[in-house]
């Protein structure tokens, strides 16, 4: 069994256990530089919080170790990301990423994010939720101080 195939039974496994436990059939395996460094499980039937993903809850608990890039980081997880959690890999740097059950695997099971996808690669203006731009010069002045203090020259 490749290393791949190791960390990605992990999360199928931590995903079996999360449902005997009443919990939805997600795990996740989040390893450095190829150790395990952080394992969870979605956490939204305990929270009551929609964004207690594996994926996220394995970031932050990674992040607090690591800091905010994870770089050299891999996440295996038991179902394919939704959008918020890939769009959290893709802020933390995570290196890859492997899953064990596609969005087509799961559309049966009501569990698909296939078309939440969809709807966030729509132009804005044609997103069912109605997302309003309302321009505010001041953020300018804000973005510039920020940089001045995060990256003086």
């Amino acid at each position: 069994m490749s290393t791949d195939q190791h960390h990605l039974q992990r999360a199928v496994t931590l995903a079996q256990a999360n449902v005997a436990q009443g919990g939805r059939p997600f795990g996740a395996v989040l390893t450095y530089n190829g150790e395990v460094l952080v394992e969870a499980v979605n956490e939204i039937h305990l929270t009551q919080d929609p964004t207690a993903h594996a994926e996220l809850l394995a970031i932050r608990a990674a992040s607090r170790q690591l800091g905010t890039r994870l770089e050299g980081c891999v996440i295996y997880a038991s179902g394919q990301p939704c959008p918020m959690c890939l769009s959290a890999m893709y802020l933390c740097g995570v290196e890859r990423v492997v899953f064990a059950a596609s969005n087509a695997m799961a559309e049966p099971f009501g569990l698909s994010t296939a078309a939440i996808g969809q709807q966030v690669s729509l132009p804005l203006d044609e997103q069912r939720l109605p997302i309003q731009h309302l321009p505010n010069a001041a953020m300018i002045t804000l973005y510039q101080h920020w940089k001045t203090l995060h990256d003086p020259e």
